[in-house]
């Protein structure tokens, strides 16, 4: 017998795997009122061979962690959405998102504990980078934004995780510098040639 292989809906999760970090905004909210800013790590992973994504999170605010994240995202062919199930260091209780990807944005809504309406969006719309919106909704309607995020890719070590045993790291990209091109190398290839004859 064939095991099942993901699909097409599977394979659109893994826009989120890679390692990140960059920096949030805090709006004032009823469990943070001051607001502010702060720093992220996050890491995502694809798991069971490509029918879901981990995703490991780590804010950073006043010289150290202050607040960690664990989630799940998967496809309930089912129900025909995406979901994510989630914990994190406030409770240690499961919650679950659901939604849609709308072009290369992933939006998932879930009722929140204390009541109203939580939504997250995943936006992967620009390479290597990646814009996280958490919003909040009294009745589902009118939204407003509790905080936002920009991270760029980077390794794992950049990222602040540890990388897996064995695991390589990918190239660096090489800077640009200004003034050199790429006409001096063949140039100096060209005087070469001439010196031989």
């Amino acid at each position: 017998m064939d095991m099942p292989k993901p699909g097409d809906v599977h394979k659109r999760l893994s826009a989120l795997v890679g390692n990140w970090s960059g920096r949030e905004t805090l709006q004032p909210a009823p469990w943070d009122p001051a607001g502010g800013s702060a720093r992220a790590r996050v890491t995502n992973r694809s798991i069971l061979d490509g029918f879901g994504v981990v995703q490991d999170y780590e804010q950073d605010r006043g010289g150290g962690v202050n607040f960690r994240g664990h989630g799940v995202f998967w496809y309930d062919d089912q129900k025909k959405e995406y979901v994510m199930t989630w914990w994190d260091s406030t409770s240690g209780r499961a919650g679950e998102y659901r939604g849609q990807f709308r072009g290369d944005a992933l939006e998932l809504t879930s009722p929140m504990p204390q009541g109203g309406h939580g939504r997250t969006t995943f936006d992967m719309s620009r390479p290597g980078k990646y814009r996280f919106l958490m919003e909040i909704s009294p009745d589902g309607k009118q939204w407003q934004t509790a905080m936002e995020g920009w991270y760029d890719e980077a390794n794992p070590s950049d990222a602040g995780m540890r990388a897996k045993p064995g695991t390589k790291r990918p190239p660096r990209a090489k800077k640009w510098a200004p003034g050199k091109t790429a006409a001096k190398p063949k140039r100096r290839a060209a005087a070469k040639r001439g010196r031989r004859r």
